[in-house]
């Protein structure tokens, strides 16, 4: 259904790297333990208050901000999305029913790593003393391998995520990308292992239509649902 960026052939970059970027991710064990305190991403805790007299608590988890940009290359009149392995989605599918944290290791063969791939905007973290847009730049590039200009990056929402227990601040951008603009095969960095893939308009649109599933976050069908609203008419054309 879905067309790997690998497989495109790029003047600026080698086709060695791009026959290596179109290799899935190979998952061979998965295990579960405790969070550390040192944690650098998740942070637990409970709030306390008093509403209308009557005294209150949530349990909350602080995590850090995000943006997320969808690119569109106009060159080849395609969505560009990004598949990862997330262990979110993986225990969340794994521990169905339950609210308990599982423990030891996984049984991949009656549940195979396979179900904890999400197909996702490119995005990233929001850990850098920069601009959201000199981030949300800097995720094109790494995950996606477009070179893009902040003064390109059209600024689409800003929304809270999880807001029963995370509600980290998240900002959406829109970016319309062309072939000259691909500068390497993306994938992201350091031990990130990212699939760049190409979605043409109608599969795309298949992904938002009534009854349909996806692995993928809210992120990934609010941009997609803004696309089809205000962009695809225009650049379809």
């Amino acid at each position: 259904m879905f067309k790997l960026l690998g497989g495109l052939p790029r003047s600026r970059f080698s086709s060695a790297k791009l026959r290596f970027q179109s290799q899935p991710s190979c998952i061979s064990k998965i295990w579960f333990g405790p969070l550390p305190k040192d944690s650098n991403w998740v942070k637990p805790g409970r709030l306390h208050y008093i509403e209308d007299e009557v005294e209150k608590q949530t349990d909350i988890i602080k995590t850090i901000d995000g943006v997320v940009v969808l690119l569109y290359n106009k060159s080849r009149k395609k969505l560009i999305l990004v598949k990862q392995f997330r262990a979110a989605v993986y225990h969340g599918i794994y521990s169905a029913g339950s609210l308990d944290m599982s423990k030891g290791e996984a049984d991949l063969d009656k549940f195979p790593p396979g179900i904890g791939f999400t197909l996702e905007l490119c995005g990233g973290a929001v850990d850098k003393d920069k601009t959201l847009e000199e981030i949300a730049k800097e995720e094109a590039l790494e995950e996606c391998g477009y070179e893009v200009s902040t003064e390109s990056l059209q600024h689409v929402f800003d929304y809270r995520s999880g807001i029963g227990t995370t509600s980290n601040a998240m900002t959406m951008y829109y970016c319309e990308v062309c072939d000259d603009q691909k500068v390497s095969e993306g994938g992201g960095v350091e031990t990130e292992k990212i699939q760049v893939l190409e979605m043409s308009l109608e599969e795309s649109r298949k992904m938002i239509e009534t009854g349909t599933k996806t692995n993928g976050g809210p992120s990934t069908l609010l941009g997609l649902l803004w696309f089809f609203l205000y962009k695809a008419p225009q650049v379809s054309t």
